[in-house]
């Protein structure tokens, strides 16, 4: 990956696979990279490719003025930082974690002197550096930091900015890693449904993929519903008619010899915004059980 703009230096701390694969590309692109790993034998790949390694994170944050931080989680980030003059440095961390640590590391930053940016990664590490891919980061925080430092962020992957709450790329991360493995279990839910029968798993994947995409329009309707609040009007499969219908569902799996444990709970939640007052839920479309999960 070349091109003819100028070409920005930065550190990295953190070298597992998505932090090789971080470095590799901006390596790649021609960028000047200082990196740190607590185990030093995983810089020696990026070295070969032309990284500078530095022995300690205080040296290796001394070395530029943006520094990426790809750790484990974000006691590791506190620990490797602990102690390490932060003035005037622009941090990203791209370290995975919760809405709640990303407010607070970036408060810890803000008093030690640095512009803070959270990241939240929605690509493995085999999609950075491939654009075709569609890997993409969120971030959030401070903007002037991401406007500063937006064309090396977007090397490894596209780069979509989610407001100035430090919190709000991780909840971005989190929710759609979470509707994620919402469909992963309806997915294997389905497959363990048909194991033992004469149908084979590749024959039902075309059509679970084909059906899956088709219930897509739930996304942008529940938004709309949920925004206005109106759960009633042009309601095509109502809450009441699911719920009596969610029976077919339990009963096939205990028939079938499969747990139910994957799907019963959204049933189950069906279930209880209906009963709350069936007169004034019946008629609901199913986005109205989404409010009771608000705790």
């Amino acid at each position: 990956m070349t091109d003819n703009a100028p070409k920005n230096s930065l550190t990295l701390l953190g070298l597992g696979d998505m932090g090789t694969a971080l470095a590799r590309t901006w390596l790649a692109a021609g960028h000047r990279l200082t990196v740190w790993n607590r185990t030093a034998a995983k810089a020696a790949a990026p070295a070969a490719e032309g990284a500078v390694v530095a022995a300690s994170p205080a040296e290796a944050v001394a070395a530029n003025g943006l520094v990426v931080i790809c750790l484990l989680d974000d006691a590791t980030v506190g620990s490797a930082l602990d102690g390490v003059d932060l003035t005037g440095k622009d941090l990203v961390n791209l370290t995975t974690g919760t809405p709640a640590e990303g407010r607070a590391r970036a408060a810890w930053a803000e008093e030690r002197g640095a512009r803070f940016v959270d990241g939240g990664i929605m690509a493995t590490p085999t999609m950075i550096g491939v654009p075709e891919a569609g890997g993409y980061v969120f971030y959030s925080g401070s903007r002037a930091l991401f406007d500063t430092h937006r064309a090396t962020l977007e090397v490894p992957a596209g780069a979509r900015f989610v407001g100035e709450d430090p919190g709000h790329a991780a909840l971005h991360d989190v929710a759609l890693l979470s509707a994620m493995y919402g469909m992963f279990a309806g997915i294997s839910h389905a497959y363990a449904l048909i194991e033992g029968e004469d149908i084979a798993p590749k024959d039902l994947a075309p059509l679970l993929s084909e059906w899956l995409g088709a219930m897509g329009f739930f996304v942008g309707n529940a938004a709309e519903r949920l925004t206005s609040r109106d759960f009633t009007t042009g309601v095509v499969s109502s809450l009441a008619m699911q719920t009596a219908a969610s029976g077919t569902l339990l009963r096939t799996a205990e028939q079938q010899g499969v747990s139910a444990e994957l799907i019963s709970p959204y049933l189950d939640l069906m279930r209880r915004r209906l009963t709350a007052d069936p007169a004034a839920h019946g008629g609901e479309d199913t986005a109205g059980a989404i409010t009771l999960l608000k705790r």
